[in-house]
């Protein structure tokens, strides 16, 4: 393989960066609007928490794009929360945004991406979403043997002293 194709981004890879870059812009000013909007009224006070959300929303997403736009790659991963943001945005009336998380997470599952992705990261290709069962165990689900492993010593534990006092000391 050719080094300069081993560096070389994807087209959805920098699609993926170029849009999400656009759009937290757009949720920054739409955040900064929605907050001046809101401090015309006393209720728009109150409700001024809510306003700043696309704002902080924005800013993470400048941070992600400015990290996937860099020339020297950096170890990143995949976003898909940040893509589920951009989409809950509809509730704030921004469809681009919700266009723009929708369509990350189609092009987070794309196999050039996903290949990409694995060599800055220097890892093995994970699927986004998988459909096979986990091998893990659940936690609290112990998993079964018939004895103490070989390479650990089986210590007895000192019996307990037996004493004849209850509750009120007797």
């Amino acid at each position: 393989m050719n080094a300069s194709y081993s560096n070389e981004k994807p087209g959805l890879f920098t699609a993926i960066a170029v849009m999400t870059l656009t759009s937290g812009i757009i949720n920054l000013f739409w955040g900064f609007i929605a907050s001046a909007a809101a401090l015309g009224t006393i209720i728009g006070v109150v409700c001024l928490p809510l306003t700043i959300l696309p704002t902080i929303l924005g800013i993470f997403e400048i941070i992600y794009a400015a990290k996937l736009l860099s020339n020297q790659p950096q170890p990143v991963q995949t976003s898909p929360s940040i893509a589920v943001f951009q989409i809950l945005t509809f509730m704030y009336g921004n469809i681009f945004s919700m266009v723009v998380g929708l369509l990350n997470l189609i092009f987070f599952n794309d196999q050039s991406v996903r290949e990409y992705f694995s060599r800055i990261n220097g890892s093995q290709i994970q699927p986004l979403l998988s459909a096979a069962p986990s091998t893990r165990a659940l936690p609290g689900s112990l998993p079964e043997t018939s004895g103490p492993a070989p390479s650990q010593p089986v210590i007895d534990a000192p019996a307990k002293p037996k004493g004849n006092r209850g509750i009120t000391g007797k």
